[in-house]
């Protein structure tokens, strides 16, 4: 007597035997995992790192609010005789560099946002963070994510189709191991 899961383990086998490479080939880029690839962003875009003019002292949180930024990404800080840190809330506020989280002050700083949330960052030069060289930025959760923007779209151009797919491929045998499992 065979039982609805032995059905569907025997189709499965069966299937898998049966199957060309091509076709393998296909099913796995069609039902494979959808990758998300991860940007790296230039802060302040081509002038880098700097004070900025009297006049533009919210510059870096302009920036940050036009980009969308995801887990995995990483932000590159380009400076010359300068710092950055990575610092609390209350101590962006303030611009408070006695506690960092992360300092560098090699002049090609990457930093890899490793998980969802606000990063502050703040320069460690004397001054500078006072004259509006900081910035804070959002991490998106990854269901959060707007993807009417267009960043970070799927690698794969048919996302959302795999559980269609899924579907018409087993439909029919899941019905043929129902009535099967009917008549036993």
């Amino acid at each position: 007597m065979h039982s609805l899961g032995s059905c569907y383990s025997s189709f499965l086998m069966m299937m898998m035997s049966s199957m060309t490479t091509s076709v393998v080939f296909v099913l796995v880029i069609l039902l494979g995992p959808q990758y998300v690839a991860s940007l790296e962003f230039d802060v302040g875009g081509p002038k880098g790192w700097v004070v900025p003019p009297s006049n533009d002292t919210n510059i870096y949180n302009i920036w940050a609010s036009h980009n969308r930024f995801q887990v995995g990404d990483s932000i590159r800080f380009r400076y010359r005789k300068d710092s950055v840190m990575q610092v609390g809330e209350e101590d962006y506020k303030r611009c408070n560099s006695t506690h960092p989280t992360f300092f560098s002050n090699i002049g090609n700083t990457e930093f890899r946002l490793q998980h969802s949330g606000t990063f502050y960052f703040i320069s460690g030069a004397t001054g500078h963070c006072e004259k509006g060289q900081k910035m804070a930025i959002r991490v998106l959760v990854p269901d959060d994510h707007d993807k009417s923007h267009g960043y970070h779209d799927a690698v794969t151009p048919f996302a959302g189709v795999s559980g269609i797919i899924i579907t018409l491929l087993f439909l029919p045998f899941v019905l043929a191991c129902d009535a099967f499992g009917s008549y036993m």
